[in-house]
């Protein structure tokens, strides 16, 4: 018997095609999730629950008096921005971008990963970590992870999850400046110590992960003509624009902690004697660039999980 050819498409025939595999997606965002976990608690095993890392964030916070008049008049305004009433605000903000893009699923999202952060910084500050009193400095109880961190951050991350591909790679710059800024200005006001920031900065990374897990997850919106065309990611200018992007995040993360790993070790050596005025300059400026790196770093992996993750999502099965 002869097979009868193809017939061929016409317009508004939907051609399928094999799904592409999610699971490597799934794990890398698993991966980042749990590794944000470790990360916090590396930061609180080594900075707060001992007497050497006390001390290296002590001189830091000691070095915020200098320059601190001049500082504040910037910092103040930041930090006063950062309330309960700007989390919801910058939820419901993104909320409505997702609604107005038609992705029901997207709002929910962005919900899971505002609340799940915050009360995670939440419950880790006040029900899990303790601060162990080792005579170093004042006793203000444990305050890592930052919550001001954590709210700015969020808020950043849940605007880069809901705007389309042309606008992520400008809403992960700002979001990463806007949430170092909110971070060193509560070292300038002595808020919270460097390991405070760079933990609520991985608090939010490690919910990202989990909302771009669960997107992929989620399955395929339903296949339309247009959908099914051939995808020419190679000159597609938003992945190549995405990709500019997160490599310069990374290398201004890079530089930046290379920075903060030569000030910081230079205090740690001399953590047993006395901290003079330079040294806390010099744990200051440590601290410093740790909170840029953390935070440039963070939105470099959250801009790529979130195009990663878009792409696998709205992949036709």
């Amino acid at each position: 018997m002869h097979e009868r050819p193809p017939a061929p498409d016409t317009p508004g025939t939907v051609v399928a095609r094999r799904p592409r595999s999610r699971g490597w997606t799934v794990a890398a965002c698993a991966v980042v999730a749990l590794a944000c976990a470790v990360g916090v608690w590396l930061l609180w095993r080594t900075f707060v629950d001992t007497w050497a890392g006390q001390r290296v964030e002590d001189a830091a916070l000691d070095g915020a008096t200098t320059g601190q008049g001049h500082l504040w008049r910037v910092a103040e305004p930041v930090l006063d921005v950062v309330s309960v009433g700007f989390v919801a605000g910058g939820l419901l903000a993104a909320a409505g971008v997702a609604l107005v893009r038609r992705r029901w699923s997207l709002a929910l999202q962005v919900a899971v990963l505002v609340g799940g952060a915050n009360l995670t910084t939440r419950l880790v500050k006040y029900e899990v970590l303790q601060r162990p009193v080792l005579g170093v400095g004042a006793d203000y109880g444990n305050t890592l992870p930052s919550g001001h961190t954590t709210a700015a951050g969020s808020v950043a991350a849940a605007l880069l999850l809901v705007v389309p591909p042309r606008a992520r790679p400008a809403v992960a710059v700002l979001g990463a400046a806007y949430t170092a800024a909110t971070g060193v200005s509560t070292l300038v006001g002595q808020w919270h110590r460097p390991s405070d920031v760079v933990a609520g900065a991985l608090v939010v990374l490690g919910w990202t992960a989990v909302v771009c897990a669960a997107m992929v997850l989620r399955p395929a919106r339903t296949a339309t003509a247009t959908a099914t065309l051939r995808r020419v990611d190679r000159s597609d200018p938003w992945r190549a624009r995405t990709r500019r992007t997160a490599l310069a995040l990374v290398v201004v993360g890079v530089a930046a902690g290379g920075l903060a790993t030569v000030l910081l070790t230079r205090t740690w050596a001399h953590r047993a004697g006395a901290t003079s005025r330079a040294d806390e300059m010099l744990a200051y400026g440590g601290g410093v660039a740790g909170v840029v790196a953390a935070c440039s770093l963070a939105f470099a992996l959250m801009l790529v999980l979130r195009h990663v993750a878009g792409a696998r999502a709205e992949t036709p099965a």
